[in-house]
């Protein structure tokens, strides 16, 4: 008997490879918008969880900012329900403006949408479609950003509960899984639409592989992997670096002098830690607001405050530094 078709064998053995540490009988959902690439990791889920004595579901997450939203993440969840997913659940998320732009913020309210189905569903896992595309891209975005080797790192296969089992994958495997399956996936408008850089850096990443080679995506993934453990062991250290810091006497904030003695390399990143902790996306803090942060220690001269993204003010005062939320950050 023939197996199955090669790229539906290459996103089952990929999404199985998953499911050592997962508890027997434990629900895994995948986070399916009706893309191919998510479709492609939903019919794989399908397959392999019942062999392994896991549970499997799906949710869609409705982010009501095109019409007819409602009946794309309808038609999702019924593909899902046809494969054997259950529970399937389509959530709305609240796409909140924050200044940081539309990608940002919709990606803000799709994880807190389907962390909060995860939570309410019990799901020990959550399976997320990005493919060795997607991470190209992600590289060229952090490029563009100067985000230093964090950024560059692009994402990681694993992030608490959340898992990338296409990530080694290039897309052209989950687009001929689809095909394998007799399934046409939604395309989503907003893919073709070059007011968003993700897909202008979609573009890019396709002018690039034809003039420099069919190679060029793949070596910017791999690059990714090999700075991420770099990345990994200087965010450790500023973790500890950022718990040792104490606050400034008889002020809210970090004590200005212990932060400016900490090694760039280290400083830098306790920087990030503190613009997330007072609410910035991380994902969207270049090193452009880093180095203005940074000035706040090493070339004061009556700056300030400063803004970084997420509506966040950034101020030297008295001995400390504080980040205070502003209260309409779409006017930050």
């Amino acid at each position: 008997m023939a197996g199955p078709d090669p790229a539906v064998a290459a996103t089952r053995l990929a999404v199985r490879e998953h499911f050592a540490d997962v508890p027997e009988g434990a629900l895994l959902l995948v986070a399916c918008s009706g893309g191919t690439d998510s479709i492609a990791l939903a019919a794989a889920l399908a397959f392999e969880a019942p062999r392994a004595g896991l549970r499997c579901g799906a949710v869609v997450v409705d982010h009501g900012l095109q019409p007819g939203s409602d009946d794309v993440a309808d038609e999702a969840a019924t593909l899902c329900r046809e494969m054997g997913l259950t529970p399937v659940e389509v959530v709305t998320a609240q796409v909140r403006t924050t200044g940081s732009g539309l990608e940002a913020d919709a990606r803000t309210a799709r994880y807190a949408a389907i962390n909060a189905a995860a939570d309410r569903l019990g799901a020990a896992l959550v399976l997320v479609g990005h493919t060795r595309d997607d991470q190209a891209e992600q590289v060229l975005l952090g490029l563009a950003r100067g985000s230093g080797a964090r950024s560059l790192s692009g994402m990681p296969v694993r992030r608490d509960r959340f898992v990338r089992p296409l990530l080694a994958l290039p897309r052209a495997t989950t687009l001929a899984a689809c095909a394998a399956y007799g399934i046409e996936p939604w395309e989503d408008p907003h893919n073709s639409d070059d007011s968003f850089r993700r897909v202008r850096a979609r573009r890019l990443l396709a002018t690039l592989e034809a003039d420099l080679g069919p190679g060029f995506g793949a070596a910017l993934a791999r690059s990714a992997d090999l700075l991420r453990e770099d990345a990994d062991y200087l965010e450790t250290l500023a973790v500890r670096a950022r718990a040792d810091l104490p606050d400034a006497d008889g002020h809210p904030g970090v004590d200005l002098d212990a932060l400016a003695a900490l090694p760039r390399a280290i400083r830098t990143r306790v920087w990030r830690l503190l613009a997330a902790e007072a609410g910035a996306p991380l994902a969207d803090v270049s090193a452009a607001h880093v180095e203005s942060l940074d000035a706040l220690l090493t070339s004061w001269h009556g700056q300030g405050p400063l803004h970084v993204p997420g509506g966040i003010a950034v101020a030297r005062d008295r001995g400390t530094i504080r980040f205070t939320p502003l209260r309409d950050p779409a006017n930050a």
